[in-house]
Order: C-alpha cells, then structure tokens, then sequence
C-alpha cells in the first residue's frame, strides 16, 4: 500500500489541535489534521459555547421568579424552538469556517479517527500515514457506564439539541455538566432528579458554597440523592425506570430522559496507542512539561487529553501553541500552570481560582480564612437572590490571597478581578485600596475580606 507523509500529523480538530496546525503549517511544515466528529471542537460545537447561549434564558426566567412578588407581574414564556434556532447560529458555522481557515493554510484534512498501526504510521480513511511528528488533541469524551440498561443513556450532546423540554429528567453524575443542565431544565419546567454516588455535588468545589447552591437548586425544584448507585436502566413505553440504592435501600424513579453526566474521560480509546507505544492513564497522555509523550519522543499532547491540562478552551489554546513552538524550534517551551478560574454555570454561579482550603493549609503555615454568607447584602437583596456567599483564603505571612471561591449571580466575572490580583501578587490591603463601580459585586469583594472566620 502506498504511504502518504507528513513533517506533522494532529488528530483533534478543538482550538488545541486547530492551534498547533496552524502554528506548524505557518513554519512551512507540511502538516494533516483528522476528526471523526465535524470540525472545530466540543467547546465551539457541542459545549461551552452553546451551552451559555442556551443557559441564559434559564437565568432570564430564574431571575424574573426571583422578582415576581415584587414588580414582575407576569414570567415570562420561553419560545424553545427559537432558542434552538438562535443556538444553532453560533455553532452550524463552525465546521464549514474551521475547515475553510485550515484548507487556506495548505492543510490536509482528514474525517476518521485514525488508528497507529506503529510508531511512525497511522491507517485514516483506508489510507497509510507516515508522520515525523504526532499531535493528539483528542479531548474528553463522556465516561462509559457499564450497568444494564447503560445503552439508553443520553449524553450533553443530546441536551444540547432537545426539540423541546422534557416533563422529567434523572441526571447521573453531578458534576459540571450535570449541575448546570440540571438547573437550565428545572427552570424550564421539567422535573429533575440528580443521582450522585458520592456525598457532594461538585466535588472540586469548596463544600460551604456547594452546599448553598445545593440547598438553592432544590427550591428550584431539582431532587437530588447522594450516596446513590444506580443498578440499571429499563426502557419503557414513553419513560425510561433507573433502579437504583439509596440509604441502604433499593429504589426506582421513572423519569422521560436519562442524561449521563458522571463525568468525562480522555478520548483516548479509538487511537490504538499501545501499537504506538505511546503511554498514558485516566489522567489522558502522560507528557513532560514540553507536553512532550514521556514514552514516544515524537508524540506530544495537548488540550483536555494531556495529563498536564485541565478541561478548559483557555489553556488549550495555550498548550496548542506551546505544541507547535516546540515542533518548530525544538522544546524550548516549557508549560507552566497558570492560574485557571474555574466556573459553574448555574444559578448562582460558583467560581474558585487557586487553592482549596485545605491545600492552602497545606501549602502554607497560617491561613487566614474569610467566609461568609452575603445574602443579607444589598446586592443580594436588590435581586431578592436565594444565595451570596464567599471564601477567600490568604497567605498570613504575605498578606496575598491564595485561593478565591464566590457563590453569586455575577461569579463569572468577579472571580476574573480576584485572579488579576492573584496574578499580580496583590496584598489584601492594596487590593482593598482600589476603587471599584458601586454598588457592584466586584465592591462587594473588598467587603468580604473584612473579617476572620
């Protein structure tokens, strides 16, 4: 069979893999790219993009309700067809404008996931591949449930293009994904049950604020279980029945729509890596800090299925390029850990940037805790908000902050402020000397660091 080469072959067409491309190809580098799902990536297709776009009629809504006793008369009604239509204008164009950019480039594209057949070459599209250098830019795929009955479960991807709202949903899994889809369809109107196996919903998550939004969502009607392992799915006539154990007893919910929201693993699985010798764990593909395969010298990673990233579009577009540096010109990036905020987008938000507590106490010899409850505060009770609240961790002996965690309306981007001073080693009195908009919650943030817990 012949062999086609390539100086660089990316299998992954996100922002980390289009970013290496690109970057490689601009070189001079003769350079192909593959996906098995239309081009552009989970974040611009079937993730973070859409899914703000459709998560803020869920916050209009959410937000009228919280007004209606006190000047709203009337909710307003959420036209879903519309809202899908209006989605679909951010992501239809996607694959035609990725594919157009990297065609411009002298790029190869190629529509499979392909398979190493060894460490030098690949099988895409029946034909026989032969790179100098391997990019994997797969990303995450959701995690595979095993129980019976698995095979009904529907993933994001199917939320995301819902015709209309269901009258019942179960979740399983409360994660990122799980939480916020929980909150958007609970909004709507669907009746929603959370399964979670463990004793918290999002478990990165600080457990002061989590349970505050825990206790805010069940009023907005989401049922959650914790300690909950689910036994199996039967399909019915319209529902679908989840048997499931809870306190030590065995029990069922029927609900139309089953989402599997457990969380989401490195897309690792189609590539047959072990024929390439390429290592790698739950963690995705085990690199150096040149994010470079630490069993395949011609191999590198980047983007959610790198053992060094996190699942965020920011640091894959970083890793990407650090990846195409170092292809160029040799390893001479190295790929330092940013400060990453992290936000869910629920209602309230919940947003962190740095540590934990409990890695702060780790790290540091006196930590000074500032946690609060803020919804006595005039910017929760203008909105007549159902939670506020904040835990800000700072470093006593350099009086900087170290760790930020906000449960808010606007947690989104007041977390951005506390990361901007992180970043630029602010102490808390010179953070608290700046002049902020008032009454806004990035005031309020100067508030919250007033007194010890």
């Amino acid at each position: 069979m012949e062999k086609t080469h390539y100086d660089v072959f990316i299998i992954g067409s996100g922002i980390a893999g289009q970013t290496a491309a690109k970057t490689c190809a601009q070189e001079g580098l003769s350079v192909a790219i593959s996906d098995n799902r239309a081009f552009g990536g989970t974040c611009a297709i079937r993730g973070c993009d859409p899914k703000k776009v459709m998560i803020q009629f869920a916050n209009v809504l959410q937000h009228t309700k919280q007004l209606s006793t006190l000047g709203i008369k009337k909710l307003p009604k959420i036209d879903w067809d519309t809202v899908q239509n209006f989605k679909s204008t951010f992501t239809d164009k996607v694959p035609k404008s990725t594919e157009k950019d990297l065609l411009k480039l002298g790029i190869d594209l190629y529509h499979q996931s392909p398979k190493f057949i060894s460490d030098t070459e690949i099988m895409v599209e029946g034909k026989r591949i032969v790179a100098d250098t391997f990019v994997i830019a797969t990303g995450f795929v959701p995690r595979t449930l095993t129980f019976k009955g698995a095979e009904f479960l529907k993933t994001s991807d199917d939320i995301l293009n819902l015709k209309k709202i269901p009258k019942s949903a179960t979740f399983i899994g409360s994660g990122y994904v799980g939480m916020e889809f929980a909150f958007m369809l609970s909004t709507l109107g669907c009746n929603v049950t959370i399964l979670e196996h463990g004793d918290q919903a999002l478990s990165q998550f600080d457990s002061f604020l989590v349970n505050k939004l825990v206790k805010s969502l069940t009023k907005n009607g989401v049922n959650f279980k914790f300690n909950a392992e689910t036994i199996s799915v039967e399909k019915l006539k319209k529902n679908h029945r989840v048997t499931f154990t809870h306190k030590n007893k065995t029990k069922t919910i029927t609900s139309r729509m089953i989402f599997n929201t457990s969380g989401r693993v490195p897309a690792t699985a189609l590539l047959d890596l072990d024929k390439a010798k390429i290592n790698a764990d739950g963690s995705g593909i085990l690199v150096n800090d040149f994010l470079q395969s630490t069993s395949h010298k011609n191999v590198y990673a980047c983007g959610d299925v790198s053992s060094k990233s996190l699942p965020l579009t920011p640091l894959s577009g970083l890793q990407g390029y650090i990846v195409g540096h170092n292809i160029c010109f040799g390893n001479a990036k190295e790929f330092k850990d940013p400060l990453v905020p992290s936000v869910v987008f629920t209602h309230p938000q919940m947003a962190m940037v740095g540590y934990s507590e409990e890695e702060a106490k780790k790290r540091y010899k006196t930590v000074r805790v500032y946690k609060g409850d803020a919804s006595n505060w005039y910017n929760a009770k203008k909105e007549n908000a159902e939670a506020y609240a904040y835990k800000i961790l700072v470093n006593e002996r350099t009086n900087k902050i170290v760790g930020a965690h906000v449960l808010s309306s606007q947690a989104n981007e007041t977390i951005n402020v506390l990361t901007t001073a992180m970043n630029n080693n602010m102490t808390v009195d010179a953070f608290k000397k700046m002049i902020f908009t008032y009454p806004s919650q990035s005031n309020d943030l100067k508030s919250m660091m007033k007194n010890d817990d």
